[in-house]
């Protein structure tokens, strides 16, 4: 519905909350954040949309960079009815969006907290704090989560992409981690960073050609991600594709790495991966047997 005529309904009707609400969202989706605000100002507090709305308003906040505003909002929610979770789960997505995990994940604790029996509604309130979790590198803890998530909500690609692409990188479960990523893909074919786990997850099992494959798929549906152009680069210099490698890693650092892979990607370019004829052998050896564990 277009703003000019959601502005004219208004004007015929000004006390029409849901008008108030599509209007919002019609200028959220143009991106103009401070008249999304002003719509959601229109809206009375004893109207059954209120909480709701100033959820939505702290979201817009955040998308002003106006992250201390926004958290303010939420605690005020927060205050006033300690036992609705929604402005609790709001204010751990606003803080993990900013990587502010210690303080995301409490929140998401006291949400949790609130929780009397687990269900489906509730899988990504575990999978957000999981999240957070495996970034405060508390493997258990976000294993848990994850594996609790995906209970309650067993084919959300969301949660069988991450914890298979963990266990995958930490050689863990390595036969079911590959059956969830698979499912990952097969539920979202074009996702760039769900392909791009699967021909990961072949790199670390050593079967080169099966990630050289998935990786060269992932980067043409994502070109612009840094740690995709990466992946590929190492992988092709694994197959002996040097020049191709060299290539790829030149692609990801032009494309704003964080600094941590910025420094080795800088080592890469250099000198390519030093230990790769080592890391060949050994993949020659163990590709047979890595194909049996993920086709069993």
């Amino acid at each position: 519905m277009g703003i000019v005529f959601l502005q004219f309904a208004l004007n015929l009707r000004p006390d029409f909350p849901l008008a108030n609400v599509a209007l919002a969202e019609a200028y959220e989706g143009a991106k103009k954040y401070d008249a999304e605000i002003a719509a959601f100002d229109q809206i009375p507090e004893d109207s059954p949309l209120w909480i709701n709305v100033q959820i939505q308003k702290a979201f817009a906040l955040n998308s002003l960079e106006k992250v201390d505003e926004a958290k303010a909002l939420l605690e005020t929610l927060i205050a006033r009815d300690p036992k609705d979770m929604r402005p609790l789960d709001a204010l751990g997505n606003i803080l993990r969006s900013h990587e502010r995990y210690e303080e995301a994940r409490a929140y998401y604790s006291r949400a949790v907290d609130l929780v009397d029996k687990p269900g489906k509604e509730n899988w990504a309130l575990y999978y957000s704090r999981g999240v957070c979790n495996e970034r405060l590198k508390d493997w258990p803890a976000a294993e848990a989560d994850f594996k609790q998530a995906l209970e309650l909500a067993p084919d959300e690609s969301l949660i069988l992409n991450y914890l298979g692409y963990s266990w995958v990188d930490q050689g863990l479960n390595l036969k079911q981690a590959m059956d969830y990523i698979r499912k990952a893909v097969k539920l979202k074919p074009d996702d760039g960073y769900y392909v791009d786990s699967l021909g990961w997850a072949y790199y670390r099992l050593g079967n080169m050609t099966e990630a050289v494959e998935q990786l060269e798929r992932a980067v043409e549906l994502r070109p612009d991600d840094p740690i995709i152009n990466d992946h590929l680069g190492d992988a092709y210099w694994r197959v002996g594709r040097t020049l191709e490698a060299k290539y790829q890693w030149e692609q990801a650092m032009s494309l704003e790495p964080e600094p941590e892979q910025e420094e080795t990607l800088k080592k890469k370019i250099a000198s390519g991966l030093e230990d790769a004829a080592e890391t060949k052998a050994a993949a020659d050896r163990t590709t047979s047997h890595a194909d049996q564990k993920t086709s069993q």
